[in-house]
Formats: structure tokens, C-alpha cells, sequence
């Protein structure tokens, strides 16, 4: 008999396999394009310490971990995600942009990797969709090496003030409409707000990665509507062995 942690996993893997084809798109319209630059936020936390291996967890179609490769070139990044609709449009895009990545089916309540093998793991809107959220954290500090780093980038519950207000009204009203009508899943796109109303405030989620053994921060995009928060492994930071590009940056979230 199944408990309601594996019955949520499976239900939330069938719906984002299902709308995978249109899940980029989706992205950047329901945005308006501002989720491109809270995923450069995160990957400049991530690489802060000059990481040599990391994890995109929940890496979805494979933006932030091939970001991360263009980024940081001589480091190995490696994308995980349990739908494998969406592993292998993540796998079409890096062999499109000439990026060696490899991206692997990966539970994060069970992820299969050894201990202390990661420098750092970005996780950018799927933490929200774990089963279970303290074992999810078990697992990550089990994978991070000392000194390593986690950044989970979501969508807490929108502020009940300011621009707060109007993004709610946006995000309960109008997006599972027009999420529903592009991705033919109207029940995905329901379950998008409903699961952020339902997530952790972010004082919240940092108590918890906090529990786990992260010495934890915060930073609020965009009027608090994103939240980025930095767990910190103790231990010394992992040596670098990544020569960054001379590259220049996207411009830094509002």
C-alpha cells in the first residue's frame, strides 16, 4: 500500500511529464520573462564558492544546469528530475547548444548519489513539489559536501500587500487560465497556485533547512513574489577546480 507522500510524487510526476512539450514556453509568457533572471540570481549564488560538481535538481527541461555549464565550463553539472518527458527535452536542448550535461531520473527523497558528492545544488521551482520537504533536506545535506552549498529558488506565498496583491489575483485567477488553455492541462495550472498558498513562508523554510544542518539565508525578488534561500554545509569551502568565462552576466533581478 502506497503512502499519501508516494501517491502525491506520482500524481505531480504524471502532471508535469504531461505538460513537458510546453513547459518552457509556459515559463517565460506566464512570467513575462522576469523567471530568466531570478534563475541568474541562483546561479550566481551557486557559484559563489567556485563549486567543481553540482546537482540542478528538479532541472525540469534543463535551463538552470545549462546555464550553469555555460557559465562555469570546466565544472561537471549534472540535471535530475523524476519525469522523464522532461529529461529528455533537457537532453535535445544541450545537445542543440553543444553542452556537455548529463541529466539522469532522480527521486529527491531518494536521490542516487553517493554521500558528500556535490559542491552545490540549485533547486529552482520543484522544491515546492516534494513529497515530503524534511526529507527532501535529509537527503541534499547527505549529498553536499562539506563546506558545499544548497539554493532553492520558489514561489512562497505572495505578500498580502503591495504588488503582492496583484500578483495573487494574476497567479489564482489568470494563470490557470491561460496555463490550462497553452499546455492543455488546466488541472496543472490549478495546481500551481494552489501549491504555493500551501508552501512555506520563507522565515519558515529556512527554519527547516536550518533543522537539517544548513546555516541559512534569504534573499526576496520582485516585491517578495520569488524567494532564494542559501543553505551553507559547515566545513570548509570545497576546493575550486572551475575557471570561469570571461563571459558577461545577465543583469541582476529586481
Amino acid at each position: 500500500m502506497q503512502d499519501s507522500s508516494e501517491t502525491k510524487a506520482k500524481a505531480i510526476q504524471q502532471m508535469f511529464s504531461e505538460i513537458a512539450p510546453r513547459y518552457d514556453l509556459l515559463n517565460r509568457v506566464l512570467s513575462l520573462g522576469v523567471d530568466r533572471l531570478w534563475r541568474v540570481a541562483a546561479v550566481r549564488a551557486a557559484l559563489e564558492k567556485n563549486p567543481s560538481r553540482i546537482l540542478d535538481l528538479a532541472t525540469g527541461t534543463g535551463d538552470i544546469a545549462l546555464l550553469l555549464k555555460k557559465v562555469a565550463p570546466e565544472a561537471e553539472v549534472i540535471g535530475g528530475d523524476f519525469a522523464p518527458p522532461m529529461l529528455e527535452l533537457a537532453r535535445q536542448k544541450a545537445l542543440k547548444a553543444g553542452l556537455e550535461v548529463p541529466f539522469v531520473e532522480a527521486d529527491a527523497l531518494r536521490l542516487p548519489f553517493p554521500d558528500q558528492h556535490f559542491d552545490a545544488v540549485v533547486i529552482a521551482f520543484g522544491f515546492r513539489n516534494f513529497a515530503d520537504y524534511h526529507k527532501a533536506l535529509v537527503e541534499l545535506y547527505r549529498v553536499i559536501a562539506p563546506g558545499g552549498r544548497l539554493c532553492i529558488l520558489e514561489f512562497p506565498p505572495p505578500p498580502r500587500s503591495g504588488l503582492g496583491v496583484l500578483y495573487r489575483f494574476y497567479f489564482t485567477r489568470i494563470l490557470p487560465i491561460i496555463g490550462g488553455l497553452v499546455s492543455g492541462s488546466a488541472a496543472a495550472y490549478r495546481y500551481l497556485p494552489d501549491s504555493v498558498e500551501r508552501f512555506p513562508n520563507p522565515d519558515t523554510l529556512a527554519n527547516m533547512m536550518s533543522l537539517a544542518g544548513f546555516a541559512t539565508r534569504y534573499q526576496l525578488f520582485t516585491g517578495g513574489i520569488t524567494a532564494l534561500h542559501i543553505g551553507d554545509k559547515p566545513g570548509p569551502t570545497p576546493a575550486s577546480r572551475v575557471a570561469r568565462t570571461g563571459e558577461s552576466d545577465p543583469d541582476e533581478p529586481a
